[in-house]
This record gives C-alpha cells, structure tokens and sequence, in this order.
C-alpha cells in the first residue's frame, strides 16, 4: 500500500507548484512509482507536470450518477455500473514514465454521491497497491479525505504564502486535521514566495504562536511567476533556480 502525502493550503499560495517541484524531485530521486492526485478543484498540477489529462474521476462520478436515469444513461446495455467504472476509471489514469497522475474533479450535478462515492474509494484502494506513494494536491478542506474517498495520509504539508493571514489560513487546516481524527506522522510547514527567502519577526512569531513546525521557506521567485504565467511546466526549472534548490532542501528534511 502506498504511503500518502497531503498538501494543502488556501489558494494562491503556490501550493500545486510546491506539489508538482515536490513530484519531480522524489521522481528523480527514484522514490516512485508515484501517483500523483490533483484533489483541488480550482488547481492545475498537470500543468505544473506538463501532461494533459482529457477525463476526470468527477466526470465519471457525473456519468455512473446519471445511470439510474435510463434515458440518459451513459452504460451500454448489458454492462454492469461496476465494469463501466472499472473501464472509465483505467482512462482516467494518465500514466508518465515516472508517475501517474489522476485528476478528481469537480462534481457538478446535485444529488447524493455516495454509492459513486465508495465505487471510486475501491478502484483508488486497488490502484494504490501498485505504488510506494501517493501525492495529493488538497483543496483546503481536505474535502477527498474526510469522505474517505482517498486513503489516509502518512504526511501533510502546509503550505502559506509570506503573510499573517496566510498563515492563520494554514492553522485552520491543522486544526481541522485534529478535529478530523486524523493523525499523520508528520505535519508541516512550507512557507512560500518569501522576499528574498527570508521571514520577518512578525511571521515567525505567528507561526509559534500555532505550534506549527515550519520546515523550509521559499524565496519569490521571478523565473516561477514567468514559468506560470507562459503555462510552462515549472519541473523544468533549471537546477541552479532559488526555489527549486529551496524545494530540494525541504524534500530531504521531510524524508530524512
């Protein structure tokens, strides 16, 4: 079974580029394989992995959701619900030569989802048994999580943006994280896009003020913002860039 990393954090804060730079170094430093999870409705991680993805696990949650109404359903005739997952859910993989990557999606219709809901939770519990981790770019709310559609997590890192607020904003998450009974081995604290990759007293003080352990911090960075705004995928930073390079220290502190 493959451990889990939750990243998470409000958005804006450079989290799914923090998630995909965080992919590319475990995948070159063959930790893999990996799946890769975009659980962020609002987020982009193949962009930031430079791979297209054509079919989503909420589209396949709209389409079986829409099965028991029988003229519109998308099962052909004589296909049971579970072999029409099992065959779309195969689709929706997009696999690299160094990681997998799965998108969730968004569900748009209204109703109840949970018998899509527990399909998806056993085809993900069979999927992840052929990798050594999974890596899941989390909305804020960890919403994937606490349905239970996906595992529970080994790792969860937070990450801010350089203000109070921000950093307020990452709390939140923690205390959600205990209120939820979940209890990861590690719980962290990235701090992103610091002038010059340095905090001042102020921030510092927040974040002791919420006990959160703060486990690197990553300077702004002109090449990155240049990289998003062109759709470039930022794994293909060079190795001398100052937030790559901060990204690889906090990899090695966090699998130290």
């Amino acid at each position: 079974m493959a451990s889990t990393i939750a990243v998470a954090g409000k958005g804006g804060t450079g989290k799914t580029t923090f998630c995909g730079m965080l992919i590319d170094w475990m995948c070159r430093h063959k930790m893999g394989p990996v799946l890769a999870v975009d659980a962020d409705a609002n987020s982009n991680l193949n962009e930031v992995l430079g791979v297209e993805v054509e079919t989503t696990l909420g589209d396949i949650r709209e389409e079986v959701a829409s099965a028991d109404i029988v003229e519109n359903s998308p099962i052909p005739a004589g296909m049971t619900k579970q072999d029409y997952i099992d065959c779309k859910f195969r689709s929706a993989v997009v696999e690299e030569d160094d990681f997998d990557l799965l998108v969730m999606g968004r569900t748009q219709g209204k109703g109840c989802y949970c018998y899509v809901n527990g399909l998806l939770q056993t085809q993900l519990q069979k999927l992840e048994g052929g990798y050594r981790w999974m890596v899941v770019d989390n909305e804020a709310g960890m919403e994937h999580i606490s349905r239970g559609i996906l595992p529970s997590v080994d790792i969860i890192v937070l990450v801010s943006d350089c203000s109070r607020r921000g950093i307020q904003a990452v709390a939140r998450i923690a205390e959600l994280v205990r209120e939820m009974g979940m209890k990861p081995k590690k719980l962290v604290l990235v701090v992103n896009r610091a002038p010059g990759g340095q905090l001042n007293e102020g921030i510092r003080e927040e974040i002791d003020k919420h006990g959160l352990e703060l486990i690197g911090v990553i300077p702004q960075d002109e090449t990155v913002y240049e990289y998003d705004c062109s759709g470039k995928p930022t794994t293909g930073l060079e190795e001398t860039n100052p937030a790559k390079r901060a990204v690889v220290a906090i990899a090695e502190k966090l699998f130290a």
